[in-house]
């Protein structure tokens, strides 16, 4: 069967797809909560919130596990929302925040924060991701636009994907010279929720969820802007002030989510696929989609791996890439298949 005959083709079978997918993430997000070095039946789970007693099971569940949980559930939904906008902006299905240079630059602004200025607050590092993240992108946005002729869409991602390689060299570059922040940032580079506190949610959680709201909000405009300029243009859209609007929304998902989980790769490149194929080429729905099964991956993964391992802590970014490779894979030889 072709993959463009997996979707729901009626908006009922959408809704009941999207509220399924939020119940099996919240049910997963719950037993996410009671897995560790020692496992806590979900029951003591659900009574550490309703029925606190500040036992040691209790205190574990809401000081430990469940900001880690939090933690993966905004990280893995802003990125694959950040990374299905990026490929609506710019047409391009290999599009996504780390390719475009966004995650890089909130990396390696967080980097130079603990090795040149000394920041450990999480605040101060979640300022220095979005300053960085804001950084590349407004470089990536003046490169792909500027001059004349060619495309607009590829010359972001030229711009993009040539930004991401030299910021990525210089974050290396820092951490070879700086051994005292590899060590501190050695899990987070690769993509971690390895001691997430509760702090350091609250000081991303309120930029994320205005990413959120405004891709939401904004998933008609994106799904215009998908068609091309031209088409924007012909529905009284300006197509340069929603990519302008668009890139500030990914700034917001991406940096908050650099911030508080490092660089997780592949979630915001295999997500929206998965979403276009259990919904087709509407934003209105990917990107609903998105936010929901992006948490639901980097969850799953993180407990997935936690069982596995026995309780010990694998960087969530590679659970994800070993994961995400294998489908993307996967899906590219269907596709090829679909269009043989």
């Amino acid at each position: 069967m072709s993959p463009a005959r997996w979707h729901f083709g009626r908006e009922t079978g959408r809704v009941c797809a999207l509220v399924t997918l939020s119940l099996l993430l919240l049910a997963v997000s719950i037993w996410s909560v009671g897995q560790g070095t020692t496992g806590i039946p979900v029951e003591e789970v659900l009574r550490a919130f309703t029925h606190f007693d500040g036992s040691w099971e209790h205190l574990v569940i809401t000081n430990v596990r469940l900001p880690r949980v939090l933690a993966g559930l905004l990280a893995g939904g802003a990125l694959a929302a950040a990374g299905a906008i990026m490929q609506a902006v710019t047409a391009n299905p290999l599009a996504s925040p780390d390719l475009l240079g966004v995650n890089a630059g909130a990396a390696l602004a967080v980097v130079v924060a603990l090795s040149l200025f000394g920041v450990s607050s999480s605040a101060g590092h979640v300022l220095f991701a979005f300053a960085g993240a804001g950084a590349t992108a407004i470089a990536v946005y003046l490169l792909g636009t500027s001059g004349r002729g060619g495309n607009v869409r590829i010359r972001l991602v030229l711009a993009g994907a040539i930004l991401t390689t030299f910021l990525m060299a210089l974050t290396v570059a820092v951490l070879i010279f700086d051994g005292a922040t590899l060590d501190a940032v050695r899990q987070w580079t690769a993509g971690s929720l390895v001691n997430r506190s509760m702090a350091q949610v609250e000081a991303v959680l309120p930029f994320m969820l205005a990413g959120l709201a405004l891709a939401l909000l904004a998933r008609r405009q994106i799904t215009t802007l998908s068609l091309g300029p031209d088409a924007a243009r012909g529905v009284g859209q300006n197509p340069a002030l929603w990519l302008g609007l668009s890139l500030v929304i990914v700034i917001l998902l991406a940096g908050g989510a650099v911030a508080l989980a490092g660089p997780v790769g592949f979630v915001g490149l295999v997500v929206p696929h998965f979403a276009r194929l259990l919904t087709g080429t509407d934003y209105r729905w990917i990107i609903p989609f998105c936010i929901a099964g992006g948490a639901l991956l980097v969850v799953a993964a993180d407990a997935g791996a936690r069982i596995m391992l026995k309780g010990a802590d694998l960087p969530v970014g590679i659970v994800v890439a070993l994961l995400g490779a294998p489908f993307f894979l996967w899906l590219v030889r269907v596709r090829a298949q679909a269009l043989a």
